[in-house]
């Protein structure tokens, strides 16, 4: 049997000094890695902080029961724009799910390496990539312009065209990570295409797919330069869709840069409930994922 050569003294030395050039670099790259995370984690600790303390001041039952006030105003809340949001982000989300959800199945299982379905993908990562004043630019230019007026379905709109390559991205992902053995198990039992897509395929992916989904939401509950361009705001109560609609994050975003103590007062107060809401978002899309695996 041949065995291996005893190393020279010259070769020892030369592996020690790689293996301590690694080590050094790897000390100063976790290091670096080290202080980028304690700055991220400082700033955001710093708004967590100051969005807590100055938000659950201004937080009262008035908050959610009073429309907003006029300037200078001893009493309001934000019932008006809190109801505008939930309506506008509720109907985005329910237009946009089905149509990414749809093609992300496409791509999926019916296009995968086809021309199209390459094309398809490039475009959606455009829009997911997209700025979201620039959707809001486009819908005004589509929606808003052309029949003179800004309405709740235009932020609609722009709030769906944000939604929609969130959930293309999520479902293709999910699908992709079902294995072929079930597809194929069910082919077998002589199942039909859709069938396998819809019971087996789908059904297996469906907490991700649903995470995707609230993400997508998480996402658009904070928007506020779309709906500057379309919805824009109304400071009355207001539940028709065909005028301008009352909407959390602009109002937050109007009364922040005012001049006016009881407006900024209620601002903290949007800021507080917006993260409580998003957060709520984020730890349900944690807990489906945590199941799934």
């Amino acid at each position: 049997m041949s065995s291996m050569a005893p190393l020279t003294k010259e070769q020892q030395q030369s592996r020690l000094a790689h293996h301590r050039a690694r080590r050094r670099k790897n000390i100063v790259a976790l290091v670096l890695s080290m202080v980028a995370m304690a700055f991220g984690v400082f700033w955001l600790l710093w708004i967590l902080w100051d969005a807590l303390r100055l938000g659950i001041d201004g937080l009262t039952w008035s908050v959610f029961t009073e429309m907003t006030p006029p300037p200078m105003g001893s009493e309001g809340g934000l019932a008006n724009a809190i109801v505008g949001s939930l309506m506008m982000v509720f109907l985005a989300t329910l237009i946009a799910t089905p149509i990414g959800i749809l093609v992300g199945i496409y791509l999926c299982e019916y296009g995968r390496r086809g021309v199209f379905a390459a094309t398809v993908r490039f475009m959606n990562d455009i829009l997911l990539s997209a700025p979201s004043i620039v959707i809001g630019l486009f819908i005004y230019a589509l929606l808003v312009r052309p029949f003179q007026g800004f309405s709740g379905w235009a932020g609609v709109a722009a709030l769906g065209l944000i939604v929609v390559p969130v959930v293309v991205r999520t479902t293709e992902n999910m699908l992709q990570l079902v294995p072929d053995a079930l597809r194929e198990a069910a082919y077998a039992l002589g199942a039909p295409k859709w069938k396998v897509v819809l019971m087996v395929s789908l059904r297996a992916a469906r907490a991700g797919v649903l995470t995707g989904v609230l993400l997508a939401l998480a996402r658009i509950s904070g928007e506020t330069a779309p709906l500057l361009f379309t919805a824009l705001s109304n400071q009355f109560w207001s539940l028709e869709m065909s005028g301008p609609l009352a909407s959390l994050p602009v109002t937050i975003f109007k009364f922040a840069m005012s001049p006016f103590a009881n407006w900024q007062k209620l601002a903290w107060a949007g800021v507080f409930i917006m993260l409580v809401a998003v957060l709520v978002l984020n730890m349900l899309a944690r807990a489906l994922v945590r199941n799934k695996e």
